[in-house]
């Protein structure tokens, strides 16, 4: 496990770097972030690779080199043409992307491809004028997976300092044996900073949460778990007098990117007109369950082609949850600050 933990590291720091981004204003229900790195305020964050996928696309595609936008870049643009996620770091049936004019056909292969490749529907087309004058980059990523055991349900319980209880899965002292071997102890440095990996049944998703009450970026609380876990000297076994808590989370999420909206792009007859992502997530005692679209609608003048101590592993506080595949860094990543707030959504 230290191995694969410390080939983890070493793509994220190849691969990544910390962007400053401004703030946002305090928000207790659920931001959007276009990078790991984003810095915000607000209590719960969520990123997805999508809408990377679309940037990487059309930079590769497109532009053929990185985007400059008239009136110059922000950090979020400078962020996004790292392509610190590309679509190698994320197996083939997991997602579907293309772009090209604005067509009824290219509406009806979309369509049909969705439908052939992961039985879905889009929620992003229909917001498409199909007008064959508009240039569509678009992408879905799709995972359903499941743990090895279902978890037990435990007694819904508070989540920091909420006033409401809520629903939580895991392992406590009347849980079958079987259960305590899906779980991977990271490290265990107090009550209040820990981390475990969530094994599941197809042995290539991983679930990873890390508690800690240091206020940081996805990117900043990925590379301390993994170097927390790379100095933990301790047991990394999850033992008998262990116990596990886990909110169930589920939410669906829309967000449009103004900072891009109607910029043009230097260089190409293209303006960005809309760029636009959702995340619908669920996390319960089976598994996990991740549909996200993203899309930037591009406005163009020519068309162009296409007893031991018990140690309690509560995440019942600020935690972050991070998903990824075996050695790859992470396609999905979210801070938790307020469980309620994020499941009213």
């Amino acid at each position: 496990m230290k191995k694969v933990l410390l080939a983890i590291l070493t793509l994220l720091m190849v691969n990544s770097a910390v962007f400053a981004f401004p703030f946002f204003k305090k928000d207790t229900t659920l931001t959007t972030v276009p990078l790991l790195s984003t810095k915000t305020k607000a209590e719960n964050t969520v990123w997805v690779g999508t809408f990377q996928l679309v940037w990487n696309d059309l930079m590769n595609d497109i532009v053929r080199g990185e985007v400059f936008l008239e009136g110059g870049n922000d950090d979020v643009v400078d962020g996004l043409n790292q392509q610190n996620f590309r679509s190698t770091m994320i197996s083939e049936d997991s997602y579907y992307k293309i772009h090209g004019v604005t067509t009824t056909t290219l509406r009806d292969t979309i369509n049909a491809a969705l439908l052939q490749k992961f039985n879905e529907t889009s929620n992003l087309l229909s917001m498409v004028d199909w007008n064959g004058r508009d240039y569509l980059l678009y992408a879905m990523l799709k995972k359903d997976f499941q743990f090895p055991y279902v978890y037990d349900e435990l007694t819904p319980a508070k989540f920091a300092n909420s006033k409401e209880n809520v629903k939580y899965f895991g392992i406590d002292e009347k849980s079958d044996e079987g259960l305590r071997g899906t779980v991977d102890v990271l490290f265990y440095n107090s009550k209040n900073d820990y981390a475990v990996i969530l094994n599941t049944k197809d042995k290539k998703d991983l679930v990873l949460l890390y508690r800690t009450n240091d206020k940081l970026t996805l990117a900043e609380a990925y590379k301390q778990m993994l170097e927390s876990s790379f100095e933990y000297e301790g047991d990394k076994t999850f033992k008998k007098s262990d116990k596990l808590k886990v909110p169930f989370i589920k939410f669906k999420n829309d967000y449009t990117y103004k900072n891009l909206t109607n910029k043009k792009i230097k260089g190409t007859d293209f303006t960005i007109g809309t760029a636009m992502q959702t995340v619908d997530f669920n996390l319960d005692k089976k598994g996990v369950k991740l549909k996200s679209e993203a899309a930037m609608i591009m406005r163009m003048s020519m068309v162009i082609p296409e007893k031991e101590e018990t140690r309690e592993f509560n995440f019942d506080d600020n935690f972050y949850l991070f998903l990824q595949e075996n050695m790859n860094a992470p396609y999905f990543a979210m801070k938790v600050g307020d469980v309620k707030g994020i499941n009213k959504q």
